[in-house]
């Protein structure tokens, strides 16, 4: 018995080794988010953001604002907010929302959401506007 157990020994340690890599390939490449908000004319706005991604849907349902923070600012033509992250997986996770309340006067608020540079959603409405690649 004891003649096989170096051979098991080997053959354990070159499975990790080839394991590794492959466990390593299977790790999404951190992408680089920005979004952009602007609006017609200068309003206050509430902007949610996603920051992080969550480990799974069902963390992200129990406290959604744990991995989306909001943002008062006041925004306008000449006044873009722009905000740069890094997520794994945009294509579920990226998303930017903003409202400025539902006044009488149409603010024109718009979103942008890139990846890697790439603009890859837009956005606009009279008081709120939403980017995201998911289908909320």
């Amino acid at each position: 018995m004891t003649g096989r157990a170096p051979a098991v020994v080997s053959a354990l340690l070159l499975a990790a080794v080839v394991s590794a890599p492959a466990a390593a390939a299977d790790q999404p490449t951190p992408r680089q988010i920005t979004y952009t908000v602007t609006a017609d004319r200068p309003v206050s706005a509430d902007i949610y953001y996603r920051d992080t991604d969550p480990p799974n849907w069902a963390d992200y349902s129990h406290n959604p604002y744990r991995y989306s923070p909001r943002a008062r600012v006041d925004i306008g033509p000449q006044q873009p907010w722009v905000r740069s992250v890094v997520l794994a997986d945009p294509d579920r996770w990226a998303m930017v929302s903003a409202t400025s309340g539902a006044g009488p006067v149409d603010s024109g608020l718009r979103c942008a959401l890139a990846v890697d540079g790439q603009v890859v959603a837009t956005g606009e409405g009279p008081h709120g506007a939403l980017c995201s690649l998911r289908h909320w």
